[in-house]
């Protein structure tokens, strides 16, 4: 009879790595899987980028030649609750693996650990 192991994580990037430590060094893992909120990354990814706004010359114009303005870009576009990268991640195992599994993540900082039956 399995059992399912869940735990919460602050980043994608941490909950990746306990369960690449956890896959590494536990017997009896059935699967895992993560999930978080795909919309940060897109909020990451403007943290440091740049807004290029074409601004279009007049319609008689022949050569229709525009002009760019450039800011820098802000996360702050995107709201502060889609803006989290808390990662949730679930891992079906053995019941004699959830000892060495709670572990493990506690080590790596995880949050809320808990054990169901599945």
């Amino acid at each position: 009879m399995a059992v399912r192991v869940t735990a919460e994580f602050e980043t994608p990037d941490l909950a990746e790595t306990a369960l690449r430590r956890i896959k590494e060094t536990t017997e009896g893992i059935h699967s895992t899987n993560m999930i978080y909120n795909k919309t940060s990354d897109r909020a990451m990814k403007l943290r440091n980028g740049s807004i290029y706004t074409i601004i279009p010359t007049a319609v008689t114009t022949h050569t229709y030649f525009t002009a760019t303005m450039v800011s820098p870009a802000s996360e702050n576009v995107i709201s502060e609750p889609q803006r989290s990268r808390k990662t949730m991640i679930y891992i079906i195992c053995e019941p004699e693996s959830t000892g060495r599994i709670r572990a493990v993540l506690g080590a790596m900082g995880a949050l809320d650990i808990s054990v169901h039956d599945k």
